[in-house]
C-alpha cells in the first residue's frame, strides 16, 4: 500500500483545478498533519478537506522535533516531513523549494503538484 503525505499547497492547487480526487485514485492511504488542516482552515472559512473522506488527519506523536527545523518553513511543512518518517511514507508531496530540500536531505522521496498531474497522465486517470 503506497503510503503519501501531502502539504497544503498541492492540496489547495489540485482542489482549485477540481482534480483533489487524483489523490484517491493514485494512492492507496493519502495523510495529512494537524498543521496542514490549520493552514488550509485560516485559508478559507470551510475547509474543503472536509468533504475529502480519503485523507486522513494524523497528530504527528514526536512534537519536539519541530524545533530542529528552520523557522522559514511553516509548520506544515515540517509537520509533513515528521509525519513522513514516522508512518514511513513512501513519498511527500511538497511544493516549497526550501521544504522539498529538507526532505531530501532527510532522505524523503518527495514529488509536487505538477508530479501528480504527470503521473495521473501516465496512468491515464487524468
Amino acid at each position: 500500500m503506497r503510503k503519501v503525505v501531502v502539504n497544503s499547497t498541492p492540496l489547495i492547487s489540485l482542489y482549485k483545478i477540481d482534480n483533489l480526487n487524483l489523490l484517491k485514485l493514485l494512492y492507496d492511504q493519502v495523510y495529512i498533519p494537524y498543521g496542514v488542516y490549520e493552514e488550509l482552515s485560516v485559508e478559507s472559512k470551510d475547509n474543503f478537506l472536509d468533504n475529502a473522506d480519503f485523507v486522513i488527519l494524523k497528530k504527528i506523536q514526536n512534537e519536539e522535533a519541530k524545533k530542529f527545523f528552520k523557522t522559514s518553513l511553516h509548520k506544515g511543512e515540517v509537520e509533513v516531513m515528521i509525519l513522513a518518517e514516522e508512518i514511513n511514507a513512501d513519498l511527500c508531496i511538497i511544493d516549497d523549494l526550501l521544504a522539498r530540500k529538507y526532505a531530501k536531505y532527510l532522505g524523503l522521496k518527495i514529488t509536487g503538484t505538477m508530479g501528480i498531474l504527470i503521473k495521473a497522465k501516465e496512468n491515464r486517470v487524468y
